[in-house]
């Protein structure tokens, strides 16, 4: 009896060690599976252009089918949020994404979480001064998206038809001129324009040439904006600021909406222009794939530059606003070394594959900041943009702007659009706001 206890306990005994050598076999088989499917990787990118939202998850798939192991995720920035308060949250719950689409001035505050991406292959390819005002410490954090410009987009068949005739868009170079081509356009019994009165266009697109105008020499720009912070300059009586808002004054006498100015959408604007109801919309180029759904003009569009006075050679007059505006960072915190190499992989297929070509001009109608990349934008905007450029007729964008100064400042301009402020009030607004900025 005592005999066949043993026997039982040393049969349990060899059970217990068969169920824990099988147990181990299991568990070995299974890391070998995740093994396997850890070579998948996931990466995700965080898109602040809604406007290419599609074509961007589009990218996404194409990229995958050229890397079958990464999967790319696009994450849209909520309508009415900023890059920068998007990635911020992102960062505060402890998922950024590992490729976040910021604003030029918002790198800077990210340097410390976002990989040093001098050394990459597509620096030699980048276009002259693109990753100057990414570059902190020798070190460059960002990649160069887009090249984009804004200003008045007309839709040339109304304009030739209110001029009577073929438009030159060299005669509007004073705020008088621009004046006169709304009368023209009211009397061929369209509206002259359209303001889209979205904090965004309004702060950090219509007001900042106020800034970018003060001179064609970018240190002298840097320092009224030293100068604005210090709280030195008398806004009241500056040329420039006032010639600005001047055209303001003329753009809502004559805007569409002008019953209601606050009403409008940005879905409004592509509409109406694409449909001839209006002849001009104050926007930029990123605006083309939702016009083009509304052409009625055979793709006859182009830009006029803002009139800042009635002097033909002021600066400003003549030139649009443009510069590199969306730039790529990768995070170097939460995101795995995988991951990051995936992410480099892609910015690498934009640059140099044909499908990354073809969807950065063709489908974002992006103009690349690569001179390696010969495609022709075939789109009309992206083309005026163009020629501004090769004629040296630009002036910089307001890149580096405050985080908050869209919505802030975008703000005081929607009071004032709306009569709930007067010239004074906004100009005190202003001021105050650039005394606060750190």
């Amino acid at each position: 009896m005592k005999s066949w206890k043993w026997v039982q306990l040393l049969t349990l005994s060899l059970i217990v060690v068969m169920v824990f050598t099988a147990c181990g076999k299991s568990g070995n088989s299974g890391n070998s599976e995740s093994s396997k499917e850890g070579s998948e990787v996931k990466i995700t990118l965080l898109n602040s252009k809604g406007e290419i939202q599609a074509q961007l998850e589009e990218a996404a798939k194409t990229f995958k089918e050229d890397n079958p192991g990464i999967t790319l995720e696009i994450i849209p920035v909520p309508a009415g949020q900023s890059p920068f308060e998007k990635a911020s949250a992102l960062y505060a719950s402890g998922n950024p994404a590992t490729i976040t689409m910021l604003d030029t001035g918002d790198v800077e505050k990210f340097k410390d979480r976002i990989l040093d991406l001098s050394g990459e292959k597509w620096m030699a390819d980048a276009v002259d001064r693109s990753t100057s005002l990414t570059t902190f410490d020798g070190k460059n954090y960002a990649f160069p998206l887009a090249i984009e410009g804004y200003g008045f987009i007309y839709n040339k068949a109304v304009v030739d038809q209110a001029v009577g005739g073929a438009f030159d868009p060299a005669t509007i170079n004073t705020t008088s001129a621009l004046e006169d081509l709304f009368k023209k356009i009211e009397a061929s019994g369209k509206a002259p324009l359209i303001i889209s009165p979205m904090d965004w266009s309004l702060g950090a697109h219509y007001l900042p040439l106020a800034y970018a105008g003060q001179s064609a020499d970018a240190a002298a720009v840097a320092k009224f904006v030293d100068d604005l912070k210090a709280g030195t300059v008398d806004l009241g009586s500056n040329p420039v600021f006032n010639g600005l808002i001047d055209t303001f004054d003329v753009m809502a006498k004559y805007n569409i909406d002008k019953a209601s100015p606050l009403s409008g959408t940005y879905e409004r604007g592509p509409e109406v222009l694409g449909k001839g109801e209006v002849g001009i919309w104050f926007q930029g180029n990123w605006a083309w794939p939702q016009i083009s759904s509304f052409d009625t003009a055979s793709g006859q569009y182009g830009f006029l530059p803002v009139p800042v006075s009635n002097n033909a050679d002021d600066f400003g007059n003549t030139q649009i606003s443009s510069a590199v505006s969306k730039r790529l960072v990768l995070d170097k915190e939460k995101n795995t070394a995988e991951q990051q190499a995936a992410a480099k992989k892609f910015l690498e297929w934009i640059v140099y594959s044909e499908k990354g070509q073809d969807f950065l001009v063709n489908k974002a109608n992006i103009i690349p900041a690569f001179k390696n990349i010969t495609l022709e934008a075939k789109d009309p905007l992206a083309k005026s943009i163009s020629e501004y450029i090769a004629k040296v007729k630009t002036e910089d964008s307001m890149s580096t702007l405050p985080a908050d100064h869209w919505a802030k400042i975008g703000a005081s301009m929607q009071k004032y659009l709306a009569g709930a402020a007067d010239r004074a009030t906004l100009t005190k607004e202003i001021e105050e706001y650039w005394k606060s900025v750190k």
